[in-house]
């Protein structure tokens, strides 16, 4: 379970764009979205437009402060 509160959970997408659609329906993950940084499968992606794979793990990573 991450901050937003939510547990891993299995989509049928094919791009990220798609999966940001998705995810935007869930007031839980909406208010987090703009602010997020997305890995797949441990590397951070900034292409909307990237393809999924069958298997991929895709991570949203809140922003964080530091001192």
């Amino acid at each position: 379970m991450g901050p937003m509160g939510m547990d891993p959970m299995e989509l049928d997408v094919g791009s990220l764009e798609e999966l940001s659609v998705v995810l935007a329906e869930d007031e839980r993950v909406r208010e987090w979205l703009p602010r997020c940084a997305v890995a797949i499968n441990d590397r951070v992606v900034s292409d909307r437009d990237m393809k999924l794979e069958d298997g991929d793990r895709v991570t949203l990573l809140p922003p964080v402060c530091g001192g």
